[in-house]
């Protein structure tokens, strides 16, 4: 079980936006995530590491409400997600898988695609935000052309960032999204997420699981890590 410090939060008094209370998942007799909390608040930059099969893609897909728990519950602003709230819940707090799912067609379809579904259809998509973003990344509106089949696996990451950041939530969760990708691709994903973060620093967290430890001390103010299933402040080395 977590020791008294396992709760994580920030001596900000800031209120969270996310927490997780007492969060346990098992297989069987096995335990992946035990009595895990930890509390999320406006501009946390949080690196999540630890060894593989640890439980952090697991713990990333419960914060989002993607995975069933057998104890604790997921809060957002101090209250549980149940039911109807869920999508809803879900358009705020975004999980981005490693390897991205696109449809067919060009980036630009798939930027707007998330507006079909009717979570969303109380937004549209702007093309003129899209442009301000590449063009912070050294691209131009030509991009939104490309078709995703002759997409390199750093411009599908940068595709489905862009189709997350364009639905302006407050946490995106975000499992390795530069693993697979060579340095300068994923120092273009990390720039991205850097710019979206300082656009409303106190209105947008991440939670950012990486194996790389350079990455987490660029990219976090607050490193945790999850071993056997238990989430504790990463001891300093």
């Amino acid at each position: 079980m977590n020791g008294p410090d396992s709760q994580l939060t920030l001596p900000t008094g800031q209120p969270a936006i996310l927490q997780a209370t007492s969060v346990r998942r098992c297989d069987g007799e096995r335990v992946l995530l035990d009595d895990v909390s930890l509390s999320i608040q406006g501009g946390d930059r949080i690196a999540l590491v630890g060894p593989t099969g640890s439980g952090k893609t697991l713990l990333l897909r419960s914060l989002a409400k993607l995975d069933l728990l057998d104890a604790g519950d997921i809060l957002w602003h101090k209250a549980p997600v149940r039911g109807h709230d869920v999508p809803r819940f879900r358009s705020q707090v975004i999980y981005l898988h490693q390897r991205p799912t696109l449809i067919e067609g060009t980036v630009e379809d798939n930027l707007r695609h998330p507006f079909s579904f009717r979570i969303h259809q109380d937004k549209r998509f702007h093309r003129e935000r899209v442009a301000e973003l590449l063009l912070s990344l050294g691209r131009d509106n030509s991009f939104l052309l490309k078709q995703q089949r002759d997409l390199s696996g750093g411009e599908s990451q940068l595709t489905s960032l862009l189709r997350a950041i364009q639905l302006n939530p407050h946490i995106l969760l975000l499992d390795e999204p530069t693993a697979a990708l060579d340095p300068t691709a994923a120092n273009t994903v990390e720039t991205l997420v850097t710019n979206w973060l300082n656009e409303n620093p106190a209105g947008r967290a991440t939670v950012w699981v990486t194996h790389d430890q350079q990455q987490a001390e660029r990219i976090a103010d607050r490193i945790l890590e999850l071993d056997a299933g238990c989430l504790r402040p990463r001891r300093p080395t």
